[in-house]
């Protein structure tokens, strides 16, 4: 248990998360919203028209992406900070593989193969795929190391990434986390801003392979 005064709820609502009120809550909502306002018509788009292979990757790829930061959200309303934070790697890989297939169209060809890590036309590793996203183009492959560093860290629970799932008992003492931390409004704040970039990266890729949907308005 945390040393916070607040009562645990089996289950948490909209109305009183223990994080509503946060502004870094309050704008990753914003994006999701604003993700979800234009994907019914591109949906009813990719039913009826014929794709490029570059669409049908989108197809794929951008709603398992949009599905974690969906998910990521969810976990935060109910307290499970470090859950969402585990899932904040599979978010990065899904935005950057997407932003990856955008830059360097020829590259489709490793995914339709099957995507696979070994042999001589292997996929890219995960800091070759941060590498290209974001509007600098090559990125800073320092910056796209640290990224990768920090939520493998996070993912493979070596003991660095076990400083994150860290909490302050009533004792005093520090612990370990098992269940809702409703008392760390930083890694709230931390998730919140990571998970809404990823998901701006998402969206920005979804409207430019898209395009033609958006002129439709």
């Amino acid at each position: 248990m945390t040393n916070s005064a607040r009562k645990l709820e089996s289950v948490y609502l909209p109305s009183n998360e223990p994080y509503l009120g946060r502004e870094s809550l309050f704008q990753f909502d914003k994006i999701i919203l604003l993700y979800l306002e234009k994907d019914a018509d591109i949906a009813k788009f990719t039913h009826t028209a014929s794709l490029t292979d570059l669409q049908k990757a989108a197809c794929q790829i951008i709603p398992q992406g949009v599905n974690l930061a969906l998910t990521i959200r969810e976990l935060i309303q109910q307290g499970y900070l470090f859950g969402a934070l585990v899932l904040m790697r599979s978010l990065i890989e899904r935005a950057a593989t997407i932003s990856y297939l955008f830059r360097k169209p020829a590259k489709l060809t490793l995914l339709q193969s099957g995507w696979n890590y070994n042999g001589k036309d292997r996929r890219p590793s995960l800091k070759e795929l941060v590498e290209v996203m974001g509007p600098n183009f090559p990125g800073d492959a320092t910056i796209a190391q640290r990224v990768v560093d920090l939520f493998n860290h996070i993912t493979h629970g070596d003991p660095i990434g076990a400083t994150w799932n860290l909490i302050h008992l009533s004792d005093g003492a520090l612990g370990y986390s098992v269940s809702k931390v409703v008392d760390d409004p930083d890694l709230c704040d931390f998730i919140c801003f990571q998970s809404l970039c990823y998901l701006i990266v998402l969206k920005s890729m979804r409207d430019a392979i898209f395009v033609q949907v958006n002129s439709m308005d």
